[in-house]
C-alpha cells in the first residue's frame, strides 16, 4: 500500500513546486512600456522616450553600462512610464565583470522600484534614503567584521525614514538575502524579482542551466502603485563594468477581494510585517530569516523526508513481522 501511494504523493509534490515556480515569461503578458531590451533603441534621446539614463551610463545596441571598469564612477537608468501593476514580477539580465582580482573589486549594481526617479546619490549610484524597494547586488565587502561571502544579494523596503547603511553593507535594514558568485561569468546571469499579494520573492539564475534558485522569500510586504523602475551602479576606489542587457516586465494574473480591489494602491505607504525586525540581522551573519509560510521546496523536502521515514519503517515492521513468524513457526 505505501508503494502504491508513491506515485500520488511525487504528483502531489509537483503540483506544489509548479505553483511555486517563477513565471516562465509568457510574452502575452510582458509590459514594454515597463521593459527594457536590445537594441534600446530611442532610450534616452527624446521627450517619448521610456527609459532616461544617468551619470556615467553608455547606451550600445548590446547592453547598457552603467559604469565601465573605472574608478569613481556613477551611472543609472530609469523606466519614465510609473507602474499600475498591484502584482509583477521582473526579469534581470545583467553582467558584472573586470579586471579586478579577489576582493579587489566594486562595488555592485541596485534595482530600484521607488517613488523618487533620477536621485543620485551615495549608495550604487543612488540616494540612501528612498520610498520603495531596493535589491542589491554587492560585490565588494565594507563590513570586515560580518561574517558572509561576497558577492551578496539583499532586499530593502523603506518609506524614506530609514536610509541604506552602506558602512555595514545594508545589514540593519535588509529583509533578507544570499550570496552569489555573479562576476566575470561566462554565461548569461538573471534575477527575477515577484511581488505578488504581499510576497516578495526573489529568485536567481546564475549556473548557465536554465533554472530559478531562491534567494529571499518575504511575506507581509506592502508596496504601493505609481512608483518607477531602474537600475544603478557605481564604482569607488575599486571598479567594476556594470551593465544591464535587459529588464524585462511581466504582469502577473491575481485575483484579490472586493476590499483589496476597492482600495487606493497608489496611497499606500512602503512597509514590511515581520516576527523580526531588520537590525537582528546584525546577530544571524547569514542574513537569512523566514518570516513567513513554508515555500514549495520546503514542503517538497518535510514531504521528502517524511516519506522516507515511513518506507524506512514500514520495511522495519515488515523485517521484524517476519522473523517473529519464523521464531513462531520454530515452537510449533
Amino acid at each position: 500500500n505505501i508503494f502504491l501511494a508513491l506515485p500520488l504523493l511525487f504528483l502531489l509534490l509537483h503540483f506544489i513546486l509548479v505553483k511555486c515556480d517563477i513565471t516562465d515569461g509568457n510574452v502575452e503578458h510582458l509590459k514594454r512600456e515597463h521593459s527594457l531590451m536590445k537594441p534600446y533603441q530611442g532610450v534616452g534621446s527624446s521627450p517619448s522616450s521610456q527609459w532616461d539614463f544617468w551619470g556615467s551610463t553608455l547606451v550600445t545596441s548590446s547592453y547598457v553600462r552603467l559604469t565601465p571598469d573605472e574608478r569613481s564612477k556613477q551611472g543609472s537608468i530609469w523606466n519614465t512610464v510609473p507602474v499600475y501593476l498591484k502584482d509583477w514580477e521582473m526579469h534581470v539580465q545583467y553582467k558584472i565583470h573586470g579586471s579586478g582580482k579577489k576582493n579587489l573589486h566594486g562595488d555592485g549594481i541596485a534595482i530600484w522600484y521607488t517613488k523618487e526617479r533620477l536621485n543620485p546619490g551615495s549608495v550604487f549610484g543612488s540616494n540612501a534614503k528612498f520610498h520603495g524597494l531596493a535589491l542589491f547586488i554587492d560585490t565588494y565587502h565594507n563590513d570586515e567584521a560580518a561574517d558572509r561571502s561576497f558577492p551578496y544579494i539583499s532586499a530593502m523596503v523603506s518609506n524614506g525614514s530609514l536610509p541604506y547603511d552602506h558602512g555595514n553593507d545594508g545589514r540593519t535594514s535588509e529583509l533578507g538575502g544570499c550570496s552569489s558568485e555573479i562576476r566575470n561569468k561566462d554565461h548569461d546571469t538573471y534575477l527575477a524579482i515577484r511581488y505578488s499579494k504581499g510576497r516578495l520573492t526573489v529568485m536567481i539564475d546564475i549556473d548557465d542551466k536554465n533554472e530559478w534558485k531562491e534567494c529571499i522569500d518575504i511575506g507581509g510586504v506592502r508596496l504601493p502603485t505609481g512608483y518607477y523602475f531602474g537600475a544603478s551602479a557605481a564604482t569607488g576606489d575599486l571598479s567594476d563594468n556594470h551593465d544591464i542587457i535587459s529588464m524585462k516586465m511581466y504582469q502577473l494574473m491575481v485575483e484579490h477581494t472586493p476590499d483589496e480591489d476597492s482600495l487606493d494602491w497608489t496611497k499606500i505607504e512602503p512597509s514590511v510585517s515581520l516576527l523580526k525586525s531588520p537590525k537582528d540581522n546584525i546577530d544571524d551573519p547569514t542574513g537569512n530569516f523566514r518570516s513567513t509560510p513554508l515555500t514549495g521546496w520546503k514542503v517538497f523536502l518535510l514531504l521528502l523526508c517524511a516519506l522516507l521515514g515511513i518506507v524506512v519503517c514500514g520495511v522495519v515492521g515488515a523485517v521484524v513481522f517476519q522473523k517473529r513468524q519464523e521464531r513462531n513457526r520454530r515452537f510449533y
